[in-house]
């Protein structure tokens, strides 16, 4: 391998949804550039693999992407360290996965590596508008990785903030959308936004972010595949489904009472950091998709091509 192509290889953190939507995005791209792409997996999933782990390693493989076991919990950090530092760009899909204080680990971990360019794992909402004290402890640590990055300047870095996945807006754990009672909620108030993002626009937006030339750098970049209302959405609901959903508000108020009586509720404390609306919203118009005439899945042709699919 010649020294070019050698500190331009490329490590992806995790082969879950966001990790294998970046990796299907990326590897065609990097394909005939002489560039690396490796992959962080667990050990575990390629000694005794699920089916699903099964099929993902075979895409993987076709894709010509190197699968790399690590253990995030039980390797030390001076082993993460030396991994991560073989690589130039590291792009991190691993969410809280390894629980607690995982974020500002590897973040950590990137900068004593002298990483080159460090894509953290900040596929959320806007941290410097939350700021620390919004009741979601996962916010004060992502928080806290922004400090850590703009502190240093050894190791480059791209924030992309993507809103919440699309799909999050209709898991049953949510309860945003109950399809089975035929209830949306929203939360604060009904016209209080939320920017959403599919896990295939990020893949495809983060593609295009990190090949930009000349190269973005230090900067937070905003994406969206589209911006709701909770009013609009249980608008977008009813027009697809072709039901009339009973709307539910769940008031700011109403969540912090409940928060008291139930402080480690990690669903509860989604909601009520959603209520607060600052932060959890951008512009569409505004967004790096939009100025680069970039087409994404919007929130009703999300739903409809799920609603169309179902038997």
């Amino acid at each position: 391998m010649n020294h070019n192509a050698e500190i331009e290889n490329t490590l992806v953190l995790g082969a879950g949804e966001l990790g294998m939507a970046v990796l299907r995005s990326l590897a065609p791209r990097l394909q005939h550039t002489g560039t690396g792409l490796s992959v962080l997996v667990t050990l575990q999933s390629l000694v005794s693999p699920t089916a699903m782990q099964v099929l993902r390693q075979r895409e993987l493989d076709a894709m010509g992407v190197q699968l790399l076991p690590f253990d995030l919990v039980g390797r030390n950090n001076a082993d993460l360290i030396a991994l991560l530092g073989q690589f130039h760009t590291v792009i991190n899909c691993t969410g809280f996965v390894a629980g607690k204080g995982t974020q500002t680990r590897l973040t950590k971990a990137a900068i004593a590596a002298r990483v080159r360019r460090y894509f953290p794992w900040q596929f959320g909402v806007d941290y410097d508008v939350i700021g620390k004290g919004s009741g979601q402890p996962v916010f004060d640590e992502q928080y806290d990785v922004r400090g850590l990055l703009r502190s240093q300047t050894g190791t480059e870095w791209v924030i992309i903030s993507t809103g919440m996945f699309t799909s999050f807006l209709f898991e049953p754990t949510t309860g945003l959308v109950d399809f089975e009672a035929g209830i949306v909620r929203g939360l604060g108030t009904w016209d209080t936004k939320v920017t959403v993002t599919t896990p295939e626009d990020i893949g495809r937006l983060t593609t295009e972010i990190l090949l930009q030339q000349p190269r973005i750098r230090n900067q937070v970049v905003f994406v969206a595949s589209d911006t709701v209302s909770y009013g609009q959405l249980a608008d977008i609901v009813d027009d697809v489904t072709g039901r009339v959903f009973e709307r539910e508000l769940l008031r700011r108020e109403k969540l912090a009472f409940q928060l008291v009586q139930q402080p480690d509720d990690v669903m509860l404390r989604y909601r009520a950091a959603f209520a607060l609306g600052h932060g959890m919203w951008w512009d569409k118009a505004t967004t790096y998709n939009a100025q680069k005439g970039i087409p994404t899945t919007d929130v009703r042709a999300w739903l409809a091509a799920r609603h169309k699919a179902k038997p």
